[in-house]
């Protein structure tokens, strides 16, 4: 069976408003891709079963975006760059979508969800796409359904997709896991905190930008060679690829060539050894492994066995009177008695 006809048998499978759904797309309506990517964000599971129906049948349609990873500390100015290098990109015909996570109160479980508002200009380009999600105290700074909503920008023909992270941290070097190029954003005047940042986000970056350079270009220069030299120390992730430091101004939209040069550089190392498409066939069945996680401790939640002992168990460990390893063995019995957890 050809694509065209495997696509067309999915397509006849879909209740009338996911096929419409699909269709719009496909033909690149942001108002669809939106209402697609709020379908896959639903925790619903009649929404759930839908979502996963409409993306097999976009899935053909996508892999041919690349795929940034942009992080960095508080103030950095990811979103001024986001925008700079949006606004150049679009100027040289690409298509850009934006997966901004903002983080979520762990009080309220609200969002700010300002990084859209920040991109002013951006925003009013047909040729832009900028969601923000709250990250709503997914690990690594990436809301849940990231990865889906990159597919979905895919399939609507954006060739460019930027995910924006919370910050830096440990847990941030989820987003590695799902893009091509890991970028780390940092300031000219952050040379005295380099030993301070955690070694596995300098492990992971495969670009580090000095943003802001405008302000001390001194200082900027030396912050560079200091970064040169940690990343020299470090083994390189891949053989055929060094990381590199870069210094811009986003602000004055100084440097946005130079880094896009590293960017293609990058992908042009990695495409003929056929690095590039291994390093996404290993994210995508780690996303495999990492939904069963996420699919098992939803069940174990609902389990009815489990939902009558765990407010008693819960205040038990609390107390002290049984240990939490005790607990949770006596919870995964409630799965299958018969079991040897």
């Amino acid at each position: 069976m050809q694509m065209s006809d495997a696509f067309q048998a999915r397509q006849q499978e879909l209740a009338a408003p996911d096929r419409a759904l699909v269709d719009g797309v496909l033909a690149g309506q942001r108002r669809a891709l939106a209402k697609a990517i709020t379908l896959i964000e639903s925790t619903r599971l009649d929404h759930q079963e839908r979502a996963q129906q409409v993306l097999g049948t976009l899935l053909p349609s996508t892999g041919r975006a690349i795929r940034l990873g942009i992080s960095g500390v508080p103030g950095a100015g990811k979103s001024t760059f986001i925008e700079a290098l949006g606004n150049y990109l679009i100027d040289q015909g690409h298509r850009l979508a934006v997966l901004a996570v903002d983080p979520s109160s762990s009080v309220t479980g609200g969002s700010i969800l300002g990084d859209k508002t920040r991109m002013e200009t951006l925003c009013q380009r047909e040729e832009a796409f900028i969601r923000p999600s709250p990250s709503a105290g997914s690990l690594g700074g990436v809301a849940e359904k990231t990865r889906e909503a990159m597919l979905l920008c895919e399939a609507a023909g954006f060739d460019v997709i930027i995910v924006e992270t919370v910050g830096v941290g440990q847990s941030e070097t989820t987003v590695a896991g799902m893009v091509d190029m890991f970028v780390l954003l940092q300031l000219p005047n952050a040379g005295d905190d380099l030993q301070a940042i955690k070694k596995g986000i300098v492990e992971i970056a495969d670009l580090v930008v000095i943003n802001k350079a405008d302000i001390d270009p001194r200082a900027a220069q030396v912050v560079r060679a200091q970064w040169n030299n940690a990343l020299h120390m470090l083994r390189p992730a891949s053989p055929n690829w060094s990381p590199s430091v870069v210094t811009i101004s986003a602000l004055k939209q100084e440097g946005i060539d130079a880094f896009w040069a590293q960017v293609l550089k990058y992908r042009d190392a990695l495409t003929p050894t056929g690095e590039f498409a291994d390093k996404r066939r290993r994210q995508a069945v780690d996303w495999m492994w990492q939904l069963i996680h996420s699919g098992l401790n939803q069940y174990f939640r609902r389990h009815p066995a489990v939902k009558d002992a765990l407010p008693g168990l819960t205040q038990e460990v609390a107390s002290g009177r049984v240990t939490p390893a005790a607990a949770a063995y006596g919870l995964l019995k409630h799965l299958n008695p018969e079991s040897d957890f």
